[in-house]
């Protein structure tokens, strides 16, 4: 049973990996389109001012020249969608053991029954219990007789102790479900603690989906997630946002995540805790960044980095700006007072490759 026990942890845990996994690679490839198409509305406006400024100095040599370019900031404006992805267990799991050690003398319950809150499913041997209980409930009575109030406060807390020991050599279930695994049959020797047999809910789904930092700001309770299965095919199945923690954690990647909670009421004939799922949380709203070229941001002393806007009479300001390399020439405003339609002016050199890759500020 241990070694099963550990097989499941271990099935479980790569699950995990997996699903992490697909959710990382589902984010990389929103954010490579978000980039390509602004790069193309940015490179549009780039080739029209260049091809400007090119044919004003054409007769200059290509090598030597510093081209004075200008570039629009543009604002990109689109619907938010969170890739998901990862497995759906039941909404509710007992592992149910016996709190006493003795044999077993009633199994009431096979694999695939239907369970209510509270009915028992299996005991064990509960002589030695009983008789304890009757001998203090004995004791409790000629204690009343003799009127001795302290002796009989002792016995009373004797006699619960009794009854709590008589109880523990049944297994209730905790929940209505459905019995998953029986490990026991009648003249088994169990230990305290030692697992009988496995209940599940599966009137209820759940699933845990790792979502990163960047995303977690639009994530809310009761929001709606849609899932789609390998074993259901062409169908899109509804999960709400029950459970936000109030803790994230590290991935080994260095990713920053949070584990949110999504729960399937009533879940299709046909789908089974454990298997895998693809899924988006379409964020209501739309989002907004605002796009500068690479080339245009000038990184100074200690890091700070800044560009030179034009004024409405030709001449230039220059705008401490906080910014995030997203590639492909191109970053994101993170914090500036620069606006869509404002004019940046910057100096490139005729010839140049692009220039490399700057940091993140």
């Amino acid at each position: 049973m241990d070694k099963e026990r550990l097989d499941s942890e271990s099935d479980a845990e790569a699950m995990k990996l997996i699903a992490s996994a697909k959710a990382a690679g589902k984010r990389r490839k929103r954010r490579r389109l978000i980039i390509f198409i602004a790069l193309i509305v940015m490179m549009i406006m780039l080739y029209i001012a260049l091809r400007i400024i090119l044919l004003d100095g054409e007769d200059a040599p290509a090598a030597a020249q510093d081209m004075i370019l200008e570039a629009v900031v543009t604002e990109n404006v689109y619907t938010q969608t969170i890739d998901l992805s990862g497995y759906v267990e039941p909404y509710d799991t007992q592992e149910t053991k016996f709190r006493s050690t003795g044999a077993v003398t009633g199994v009431y319950v096979k694999e695939g029954d239907k369970v209510k809150e509270g009915q028992l499913l299996a005991s064990i041997d509960n002589t030695a219990q009983l008789a304890d209980l009757q001998s203090i409930r004995d004791s409790i009575e000629e204690a009343e007789l003799r009127g001795s109030a302290r002796e009989l406060e002792l016995l009373k807390l004797q006699e619960i102790n009794a009854e709590n020991a008589l109880e523990y050599t049944n297994i209730v279930a905790n929940f209505d479900g459905e019995v998953a695994s029986v490990d026991v049959e009648v003249n088994d020797y169990f230990e305290a603690g030692d697992s009988v047999m496995t209940i599940v809910d599966r009137s209820r789904l759940k699933a845990t989906v790792e979502i990163d930092e960047i995303d977690m700001q639009y994530v809310e309770i009761g929001e709606i997630a849609e899932l789609t299965f390998d074993s259901i095919p062409g169908e899109v199945i509804e999960a709400e946002v029950t459970y936000i923690p109030m803790l994230g954690r590290y991935t080994d990647q260095g990713i920053g995540v949070a584990d949110v909670e999504l729960t399937i009421e009533n879940p299709p004939e046909g789908l089974m805790p454990g298997f895998t799922f693809d899924g988006v949380i379409n964020v209501e709203g739309e989002v907004s960044m605002i796009l500068i070229p690479q080339a245009a941001v000038t990184v100074g002393r200690g890091g700070a980095a800044s560009v030179e806007r034009k004024r409405a009479d030709g001449t230039t300001e220059t705008v401490s700006v906080r910014v995030k390399y997203l590639g492909e020439g191109l970053c994101q405003v993170l914090s500036s007072d620069l606006v869509p339609g404002d004019v940046l002016v910057y100096t490139a050199r005729s010839g140049s490759n692009a220039p490399p890759m700057m940091r993140m500020f």
